[in-house]
């Protein structure tokens, strides 16, 4: 019997409701099936007698009964018993079972894509400020927020996947005096370096190529400098603001470039190491953008116009308070100057502005209480707030031995992404990050992500790919020939499991892009890896018997492009050999 064309869960469906107009006609419901943890239970099981048996008050268990006995015949089903309290379990003749090689096989890199949904979705992530190197925590929010995309994508939907460059504010005026500080230190005029400036050696970098740029342009005396700079012993935060003020004041323009020259370098620096880790955007979106055209002071006199702000001691407060914030928030300072949070809410506006239906932002676990007072100002301005999620992700530590590194950006003495990358690879980094949900810490094995081994999970999903290409080879026929092969020597248990594994496919990317866990992902690869090994230590798959030769390496084929598939979601190389 050839494999069927037609859509095996629709047709189970088709057979309950015709079921269910036998046993109880005008009876409507929802029927729903799912796929049993227990193989023992079939392939996919039935709640309906239960979702039916309160309106006709009778027994779940001998509605489920009448069910089954009023099933049309279908040559897909094995075998449909009534289980349980009132479930109904089928099993699936091997016909029916093997039939999604063909369908793996005939749509290739798009098996498991879902239909085109409605709305715009946005992703937000890594957004780190352009003050440094990226770190070990910057990787995992990218490999998630990029695998989220990738797989938001594949399911279906509009994607675009954003990096919020905060290139205005005080953290970028720290990393410009700091580098400004470096550069007077090469002509000797040195000033006492602030503890809580950025320590890297990138700034001292940044410095030299000033130096050779521009020679003494930039260079003022020491003494000048710390002329009116309150004392660093009395207030390390005072002092630090006293020195930004200070170089604003002697440099005057000439503050632009050296700040222009830090943003432009250390975001040039990010860019490459997230192209190099396969981490690619659609849009870079410039805070200093929103203070530029006005939208920071639009989006505050819009909530001033709703009566959500009020003044006390010469600032503007929003009342973050009456949604849901644990109190109010400054969003102007007596300055005039407004707050990082005033501009997050002229960027979040904007973003429901370019018509994202659906925004989802990625953010560190320590910005958890900033949730509420975004969520408020997008209620307060009218909009949407439920259409912001926001992924919380947390800490990584990295063991090498048992030494935790500090992650401090400004003592500079942290593992980057980029030391990480080089040592253990791109594709360990992508996939470890993975291994657990983006909302749980997460303990980083630098010596089994290096390591050659079943344990470590990416050589053990990438060998599987890497082991079907060789057979491959070795068999030395076209790949492409095998889509329309007899599929009935496939009978095995291995074989028939390692097919049912393959139907799931595109059901777990539904499942996982609506859980936003691309994590669920990578957990099924290796189950999948797992079931193929298995079967590969097992069996032969260049057996003599030629019907047989060709099943086996079309199920084998099957496998690997769904392998393929799923370690592209990831951002994970399949390799074609190890």
């Amino acid at each position: 019997m050839s494999s069927p064309s037609i859509d095996i869960k629709s047709h189970l469906v088709a057979l309950l409701d015709a079921a269910l107009s036998s046993v109880a006609p005008g009876v409507g419901a929802e029927i729903q099936l799912e796929r049993p943890r227990d193989p023992a239970h079939g392939d996919f099981s039935s709640n309906l007698a239960l979702q039916i048996a309160k309106g006709l008050k009778e027994n779940p268990r001998k509605i489920a009964e009448r069910l089954v006995h009023e099933l049309p015949r279908s040559p897909w089903v094995l075998k449909a018993e009534a289980a349980g309290a009132g479930f109904i379990n089928f099993t699936l003749t091997a016909v029916a079972k093997t039939a999604v090689i063909h369908a793996v096989l005939a749509r290739g890199e798009q098996f498991g894509r879902g239909a085109k949904k409605p709305g715009r979705l946005q992703v937000e992530f890594v957004s780190a400020n352009p003050t440094g190197p990226l770190h070990v925590g910057h990787g995992r929010g990218a490999a998630y927020g990029a695998s989220l995309a990738n797989l938001l994508s594949f399911a279906g939907f509009e994607v675009c996947r954003e990096f919020y460059v905060n290139d205005a504010g005080r953290q970028m005026d720290i990393l410009a005096v700091s580098t400004w500080l470096r550069y007077l230190e090469i002509f000797g005029e040195t000033v006492p370096f602030p503890p809580n400036a950025y320590q890297g050696d990138y700034v001292r970098t940044m410095a030299r190529q000033i130096k050779e740029a521009h020679g003494d342009r930039y260079v003022h005396p020491a003494a000048a400098v710390l002329a009116c700079v309150p004392p660093l012993e009395a207030d390390a935060e005072a002092h630090l603001d006293g020195l930004i003020a200070v170089a604003k004041d002697l440099l005057g323009e000439d503050w632009n470039y050296i700040h222009q020259h830090a943003l432009a370098e250390q975001l040039a620096d990010c860019r490459a190491d997230l192209e190099e880790y396969g981490v690619h955007y659609d849009c870079w979106f410039s805070e200093k953008s929103l203070y530029d055209t006005g939208m920071v002071a639009q989006a505050i006199d819009e909530l001033e116009k709703r009566g959500h702000i009020y003044l006390q001691d010469g600032a503007k407060w929003f009342r973050s308070s009456h949604f849901g914030d644990e109190k109010d928030r400054v969003v102007q300072r007596e300055n005039g100057q407004y707050t990082y949070f005033a501009s997050d809410i002229a960027y979040h506006r904007n973003k429901f502005a370019r018509g994202f239906t659906r925004i989802i932002d990625v953010w560190g676990a320590d910005h958890h209480g900033y949730i509420a007072r975004v969520k408020g100002a997008l209620q307060a301005l009218g909009l949407d707030a439920a259409a912001l999620e926001v992924a919380l992700v947390q800490f990584v530590s990295l063991y090498r031995g048992h030494e935790k590194v500090s992650m401090s950006t400004r003592a500079g003495s942290y593992i980057t992404l980029r030391e990480l990358r080089e040592e253990v690879g791109n594709d360990a980094c992508r996939f470890f990050y993975l291994l657990s949900k983006q909302d749980k810490p997460l303990d980083f094995d630098l010596e089994l992500a290096k390591s050659q081994s079943n344990d470590n999970p990416v050589y053990y999903v990438q060998y599987a790919h890497a082991r079907i290409s060789s057979v491959l080879r070795q068999w030395g026929g076209d790949p492409a020939t095998l889509a329309g092969v007899d599929l009935a020597p496939l009978g095995g248990e291995r074989e028939l499991a390692l097919a049912a594994k393959l139907s799931t496919f595109p059901e777990l990317i539904e499942t996982a892009a609506a859980d936003r866990a691309p994590h669920a992902l990578a957990f099924w690869l290796r189950e999948l890896a797992a079931e193929f090994h298995g079967w590969y230590n097992a069996e032969r798959l260049l057996v003599d018997d030629e019907a047989q030769r060709l099943a086996r390496l079309a199920l084998a084929v099957a496998v690997r492009q769904v392998i393929a598939n799923g370690l592209r979601i990831l951002g994970v190389a399949a390799p074609e050999a190890m």
